[in-house]
């Protein structure tokens, strides 16, 4: 039976993506090497490197002010890692707190120097976007978390603000065409969009950075590895090659192409719980978001019947988080259309079952 993944990550790949990582795992480039045993100081390893950020580059038309890492640690290293770079402790970092990740960011940015919420949607439960932003004219920066994987929202559009914009990414890099260069910071963990577990891309404007006097600990400091073209220390190898493999997958496709589709598969997706008598959605529809639709059962006595009728059918990783409970259908790029309308279709005969 054909398996249709829906989990939050880490999340689906391509299958042409895949099969390269396998044949790379086995021998690499037919050197005669597994990609898990070659150098990373190699030649071979070093253009890997050079092409992946040269394509983050062309895809986003980042250009020459910002630097385009690869590193280790997650979206989560990168909360402490921020505030690390750019705060003294009595400096002020903005930050819209929108859910799980973003309360997480905050948190580490207070052991670290001053905080200041300048929007946030924890009374509604995380359901909506703050629309009206509170940045104070000190503040450093303004960071905000783009797509919220746990309660299924999204910026629609790029707040305006006159400090800099800080974003973290993880689950809506590259799903959709916008404009990098409104932002002087990026940060995404791949295992979402990008590849698998293991490494992080970060796309940061390199004149935010020396102008703090804390002591930055070397593997903490973004100048460290910009000054070394993200080979430091031993990079996560295998993760930014199947990252690259994923980067040669958009700009064949496009991020016009990829973004229509995105918006395709959520709009039949949302449609269907809009229109099926025994589900609705958590999400305020303004802010729904294109890669993780969540969305409940209005008698959630039916939930253990709905998820193992939907398992025994072939759907992985639907089961929302405990946050929210119900139901998570995450439909990131690779996910094809065809696996969101067997989803549509399940739902449907899951109601005619039970009306």
């Amino acid at each position: 039976m054909k398996k249709h993944n829906f989990g939050a990550g880490p999340g689906i790949l391509k299958k042409e993506v895949l099969e390269g990582a396998a044949d790379a795992v086995l021998n690499w480039d037919g050197i005669g090497l597994s990609l898990l045993e070659m150098s990373h100081r190699s030649k071979e390893f070093g253009e890997v490197m050079e092409k992946a950020t040269s394509l983050v580059r062309e895809i986003y038309k980042v250009s020459d002010e910002y630097a385009v890492l690869f590193l280790q640690g997650g979206a989560s290293l990168q909360f402490a890692t921020v505030p690390y770079n750019l705060l003294d402790p009595e400096d002020t970092g903005a930050y819209v707190e929108t859910g799980s990740w973003a309360k997480k960011a905050v948190k580490e940015a207070k052991g670290l120097a001053k905080v200041h919420i300048a929007g946030s949607s924890a009374d509604k439960n995380f359901n909506y976007i703050p629309k009206k932003l509170d940045v104070p004219s000190n503040a450093k920066y303004l960071h905000i978390t783009t797509n919220n994987t746990i309660f299924g929202t999204q910026f629609h559009h790029t707040p305006e603000t006159n400090v800099p914009l800080i974003a973290d990414m993880s689950s809506d890099i590259f799903c959709r065409p916008f404009d990098a260069g409104r932002f002087d910071m990026i940060y995404a963990g791949a295992q979402k969009n990008l590849g698998p577990a293991g490494t992080t891309l970060v796309i940061i404007k390199k004149s935010l950075l020396g102008k703090i006097k804390r002591y930055i600990p070397t593997m903490l400091n973004y100048q460290t590895h910009i000054d070394n073209d993200s080979l430091f220390n031993t990079p996560p190898v295998f993760a930014i090659y199947v990252s690259y493999l994923s980067l040669k997958w958009i700009k064949e496709n496009g991020l016009e192409k990829i973004g229509k589709q995105n918006e395709k598969k959520a709009s039949l997706l949302y449609g269907e719980i809009d229109r099926n008598s025994l589900f609705e959605g958590t999400a305020a529809k303004e802010d729904r978001s294109l890669m993780n639709v969540t969305f409940v059962l209005k008698n959630n006595a039916l939930d253990a019947d709905f998820l193992k009728f939907a398992t025994d059918k072939g759907i992985v990783g639907l089961k929302g988080h405990r946050s929210v409970g119900g139901f998570r259908a995450s439909i990131y790029n690779a996910l094809d259309l065809s696996s969101v309308e067997y989803l549509v279709s399940l739902m449907q005969e899951f109601e005619k079952l039970n009306s």
